[in-house]
């Protein structure tokens, strides 16, 4: 089982290397911030294992660190979306006030 899992883990990861790095730069930040519903997963995922209850004090610590990782890198995702989509936004004309 456990063997199985971590070939799983290893090929999951240079999977995702090789998307990844195929990636344009001007796709990475739109990429990045469909991801988000990814991540949003995952952390309900570990949120409702650790309410089920696990067993073994390592597995709750690496469990509440991965859910620690998770909700940085959906918080920094939306802050990176919020910010990409404000660039998109009309300026507000300035009021000079010579009318």
């Amino acid at each position: 089982m456990l063997v199985g899992s971590l070939a799983i883990l290893v090929l999951a990861g240079f999977v995702g290397f090789t998307v990844i790095s195929k990636v344009p730069n001007t796709l990475h930040t739109p990429l990045m911030s469909g991801t988000n519903a990814i991540h949003g997963i995952v952390l309900l995922g570990g949120l409702i294992v650790l309410g089920l209850g696990v067993d073994g004090a390592l597995n709750k610590i690496l469990l509440v660190i991965a859910i620690a990782f998770g909700t940085i890198n959906v918080v920094g995702g939306f802050l990176v979306t919020d910010r990409m989509l404000s660039m998109f936004k009309a300026k507000k004309p300035e009021d000079g006030g010579d009318k």
